[in-house]
């Protein structure tokens, strides 16, 4: 039904270069004829909001989360009610904006805008998360330098929007709700099989690495209670002795501050996280910050490893980015002559290692691991020869794996895509919903799953911006 969308019947033209023209019966409206600006203050007992680049408005969960910010005077903070529209001055432009689930407190730093009756605010926040309108919004935002534009409401209220007649927006937001109940099903069943896979390919690496390949070879007992026993010949070291004369596991950058073009990249976790590890769009820091810590920059051949969100991502760095740095989620490590960086990896990615994560954050809430942890992680370890072996074994075991994850990666990826431009399609016009909505079947509500965020790492990295933007709005304001 969805893909039977049809344009609409007749078109009239705007003097709008994103927008050149839109159907005869909607308008174009300042957001100004559209909102109203909420500046309320005085509410301490309403939950925490947050604005999320991943998931638009959403309570703040300090429970469970590993950031645990002290608020400020909440007296000062922003009441938004429910249905109402908030947005991260500083990062609308990459679609930090979304509806208020319900009513809580929005950062003094951010702007709260009441819709008006014939106003469906989740028809506009779909509309300002689309491409093209999150280049409008950077374009009128303002400030000193571009990583620091804010949208003030006086801007905000200017910038012009495709407004359609009020039973049409509900119409579209029926039909994108509908679609991503069915896209949201599709991932998570394509995630589960990705996960299954995924178990498969450790049940591999840890027998490879804590085994070896031979069925037959005879086992002592390793010494470490969650390693059990371990071929004869192999050693059990920790990773301090395996490392470099001279070098040292460090980790990276504490505060490598706002994107600075033509700086030096750094690592994220979010970078780590992935399957492949690619030089491409890489944040850069200024060279003095970089300077401060000589012991993360990287050389082709080290090993890095994620003790922070992403725990256990390991990787070999390429020779491509020789020079780069780290952010404080990654540990550096220079591989000595007893083992090669191939197998560290594969060592660091088994469930083996990760019972020993989980073991050592036992008693936190923070997910990380401390880098003295990282130290005294027990190695086994090998001859030089036999660790070729097994790097081989494994990928040779594993290459029908990696083969099914990745066609799985590129159909979640391809739905994605898919939505974005159905999203962008109807919001802006070009595709007729009326008829397709109001033959949509009924569905009984499904309860609101508690997702995971597509990438564990990237929410935490984004949280920790928002977070360093606000203090630094709030100090300015």
């Amino acid at each position: 039904m969805i893909d039977g969308l049809k344009p609409y019947p007749a078109y009239k033209p705007t003097s709008l270069p994103w927008l050149r023209e839109t159907p005869t019966t909607w308008e174009v409206c300042r957001n100004g004829r559209l909102f109203a600006q909420r500046n309320e203050t005085g509410f301490p007992d309403l939950p925490i909001l947050e604005v999320s680049l991943k998931t638009g408005v959403r309570v703040r969960d300090f429970e469970s989360s590993k950031r645990k910010q002290v608020m400020s005077d909440k007296e000062k903070y922003k009441r938004a009610r429910s249905g109402d529209i908030a947005y991260n001055m500083m990062r609308m432009w990459q679609g930090a904006v979304g509806v208020s689930p319900v009513d809580g407190l929005i950062s003094p730093a951010y702007v709260v805008a009441r819709p008006f009756p014939e106003t469906n605010s989740r028809y506009f926040e779909l509309l300002f998360r689309t491409g093209v309108y999150m280049h409008e919004v950077n374009q009128a935002s303002r400030g000193i330098v571009s990583d620091r534009n804010r949208l003030y409401w006086e801007d905000f209220k200017q910038l012009p929007s495709p407004c359609p007649p009020p039973e049409e927006q509900a119409a579209i937001v029926q039909l994108i709700d509908h679609a991503d109940r069915r896209i949201r099903r599709y991932i998570r069943l394509k995630r589960k099989l990705i996960a299954l896979l995924n178990e498969q390919k450790q049940a591999i690496i840890n027998q490879a690495v804590t085994r070896g390949l031979d069925p037959h070879v005879k086992l002592k007992p390793s010494g470490v209670e969650w390693l059990g026993d371990v071929p004869e010949h192999f050693s059990v070291l920790p990773l301090k002795r395996l490392i470099r004369r001279g070098s040292s596991i460090s980790y990276g950058i504490v505060q490598p501050g706002l994107h600075l073009p033509g700086g030096v990249p750094f690592l994220q976790t979010t970078n780590i996280s992935k399957r492949l590890l690619s030089a491409d769009a890489l944040q850069c820091t200024s060279a003095s910050i970089a300077a401060a810590y000589p012991r993360s920059r990287l050389k082709g051949g080290d090993v890095v490893l994620g003790i922070r969100a992403s725990i256990g991502a390991a990787h070999v760095v390429p020779n491509e980015l020789t020079d780069a740095n780290l952010s404080r989620g990654i540990a550096r490590i220079v591989p000595g002559p007893m083992i090669q960086a191939d197998y560290l990896v594969m060592f660091l990615r088994s469930r083996a290692t990760s019972a020993f994560w989980d073991i050592a954050k036992q008693g936190t809430t923070f997910n990380e691991v401390s880098i003295d942890t990282v130290r005294q992680l027990p190695v086994v370890v090998p001859p030089l020869s036999e660790q070729q072996s097994i790097v081989r074994g494994i990928l040779e075991l594993c290459s029908p794996l990696d083969t099914a994850i990745a066609s799985a990666e590129s159909e979640i990826s391809l739905i994605q895509e898919y939505r974005t431009r159905l999203i962008a399609d109807v919001v802006t016009g070009k595709l007729d919903v009326r008829e397709a909505a109001a033959n949509l079947p009924d569905e009984a509500e499904e309860p609101e799953a508690v997702e995971e965020p597509e990438d564990l790492a990237e929410l935490d990295e984004e949280m920790e911006g928002e977070e360093l933007e606000e203090a630094v709005a709030e100090a300015g304001a």
